[in-house]
């Protein structure tokens, strides 16, 4: 089963980061308030970076791996994102 690691963009400019089966999904319940304690005071959010994987496992390590990163370095993953999203 395809999973999704995701970067959104809360209303007061942090990232929050998670994965999923359903990115469109997620992001709904995100900006219902149910989609993690964290986003549910920061609403409304925008998801600005997705990147699939191949398994759950994947999904994610992947995820770790990025709320490890500094801001800097996500900037440029969302920056890079926008560009090959175009």
């Amino acid at each position: 089963m395809t999973c999704y690691c995701y970067i959104v963009e809360c209303s007061d400019g942090t990232f929050y980061t998670g994965w999923t089966t359903d990115p469109e999904r997620r992001v709904k319940q995100h900006n219902k308030g149910i989609g993690a304690k964290y986003t549910s005071t920061r609403r409304p959010v925008k998801l600005v970076y997705l990147e699939s994987q191949k398994n759950r496992t994947d999904a994610m390590k992947r995820e770790l791996s990025i709320k490890k990163m500094k801001r800097a370095q996500k900037d440029k993953l969302v920056e890079g994102y926008g560009v090959a999203g175009k």
